[in-house]
């Protein structure tokens, strides 16, 4: 499936601004419902993400088409790595253990702030990275001696 970029960088921009929430208030709550969000996106799949839904329905009406598609495997991936951090930030929080939270919740922040902003997709460049090494490897392995 291909997926609008720009809507990517808008579910960036929500996440940031929920994750500034979370380091604020220090809310393992909101930090738990971000994390369902990541869980919707990653495991079903970007059509479903609740942000993207937000996109479709409200920003992507007031744009033109996009120049370009990108695939959804590398967002989709990112999404994962972000549900991973929510989880760690969220148990750490829930269990009292702020320094875990907070370091959780501030990587999972400073990857959602490079897409936002930049539209640099950290979690994206790990799949393609781990992709290629992947593949790297098995190729290496098919090679006769």
């Amino acid at each position: 499936m291909q997926v609008d970029p720009r809507g990517q960088r808008s579910a960036a921009a929500i996440t940031t601004v929920v994750l500034i929430v979370v380091l604020v208030t220090g809310s393992w709550v909101l930090l738990a419902a971000q994390a369902v969000v990541f869980a919707i996106a990653s495991l079903l799949g970007l059509r479903y993400a609740p942000y993207g839904l937000v996109y479709q329905a409200l920003i992507r009406p007031r744009l033109g088409p996009p120049r370009e598609l990108e695939h959804e495997g590398p967002p989709r991936f990112a999404q994962g790595v972000g549900l991973g951090f929510a989880l760690v930030g969220t148990v750490g929080y829930a269990l009292e253990l702020t320094w875990l939270g907070i370091g959780a919740t501030a990587f999972a922040l400073g990857a959602a702030f490079l897409n936002a902003v930049f539209g640099f997709c950290l979690g994206c460049e790990m799949y393609l990275l781990i992709r290629r090494i992947t593949t790297k490897i098995r190729s290496d392995r098919e090679v006769p001696a």
